[in-house]
């Protein structure tokens, strides 16, 4: 599968020089993350963990301090005239469809926007119809002279959809794209995505905080916990048999997971500014809490011993623990608190 944008090394930061006194915020430590065509990504972690750091940084919204955002193997340019280029081939959907729409323009106005601001030839009354129906928004003619009130959440939510679909981008970044929506209408706006990438190609990063997303609708999940990505692979794969205690305890507290007693973790994400030493997590993970690390003779090193970065690439499960340090050996099952915990077997 070719790769159509990726993070290469990426460091994104906030304060340090600006901010004399105050130590710089590293809100994206190294992060490697690709998206290939016709691929769903979900990236998933709490809220504080750099995620929507990191999705503006893809969205060329935010210059990194360090490495690359590539796109179709291209790296990008921060000029004015590169990034209108660069936006116009990854969009972003937001989370709240009746933030992202002007209540005074019509949803004709609102999709057409976009072929205005790029001055995109052809006919335009063409192009907002056919974006409009592969939003679901059928007979298109029908919506155009609506305005935002005069529409459900669903179908606002298809109109922010269909002004991205309107410029033909290689990829759409979704920024907790059902979050704000019924529980009834969710399932048909990841239907709709999973439509769009099987007719269009289309590639979809999805960044959220519900696992239970990932499950129904990626083919492969990234899950980011303090500016780092700590496990990485096929979602199946990654939520079957997680194996990183912080994914296992995101896992644990939905409704769907089986046999898996809820974990709620010690204290909240720490300081971005304040990076733990050793594995960023020690301080609130389970497995070292209840003694498992200290069992397997790796509770010094999760202290102590820094991890090397997750490559959340096609065809790779990885994670980032002390206690399983090689996705690829097989694990024996314990308990940690009630959650699945595996170590490595012996051997």
């Amino acid at each position: 599968m070719s790769e159509v944008l990726a993070a290469v090394d990426l460091h994104v930061g906030f304060g340090g020089r600006r901010r004399r006194g105050a130590p710089p915020i590293r809100a994206v430590d190294g992060v490697d993350l690709s998206v290939a065509k016709g691929e769903i990504v979900a990236l998933a972690g709490e809220s504080g963990c750099g995620k929507t750091t990191l999705a503006r940084a893809l969205l060329g919204l935010e210059r990194p301090w360090r490495g690359e955002v590539r796109h179709q193997g291209v790296p990008l340019g921060y000029s004015s005239r590169a990034l209108k280029a660069y936006r116009r081939r990854v969009q972003l959907v937001l989370q709240d469809p009746t933030g992202a729409l002007n209540p005074r323009h019509t949803v004709y106005e609102a999709v057409a926007e976009g072929l205005r601001i790029h001055r995109v030839p052809g006919e335009e009354k063409e192009q907002v119809a056919r974006a409009l129906s592969l939003a679901g928004l059928r007979p298109a003619e029908r919506f155009f002279r609506r305005y935002p009130h005069e529409l459900s959440g669903g179908q606002r939510q298809r109109v922010v959809i269909a002004g991205a679909l309107v410029l033909n981008p290689d990829v759409i970044v979704a920024d907790e794209p059902v979050s704000s929506l019924d529980a009834s209408v969710r399932g048909e706006i990841l239907a709709l995505l999973l439509s769009l990438r099987a007719e269009l190609g289309l590639s979809v990063l999805v960044v959220t905080h519900d696992l239970g997303l990932a499950w129904n609708i990626a083919d492969r999940l990234a899950v980011m916990y303090l500016g780092r990505i700590v496990e990485a692979g096929p979602t199946e794969k990654v939520l079957g048999a997680p194996r990183h205690p912080y994914t296992e305890a995101l896992l644990s507290v939905l409704p769907e997971a089986p046999n898996r007693a809820p974990v709620i973790l010690a204290g909240e994400t720490p300081d971005p500014s304040r990076i733990p030493g050793g594995c960023r997590f020690h301080p609130r993970c389970p497995a070292l809490a209840m003694g498992i690390a200290d069992r397997a003779g790796v509770a010094g090193r999760c202290v102590g011993e820094p991890l090397p970065v997750v490559a959340a690439g096609p065809q790779t499960w990885s994670a980032a623990c002390h206690l399983r340090p090689d996705a690829g050996v097989p694990a024996t099952r314990v308990e940690v608190s009630g959650v699945a915990a595996r170590e490595p077997q012996k051997g």
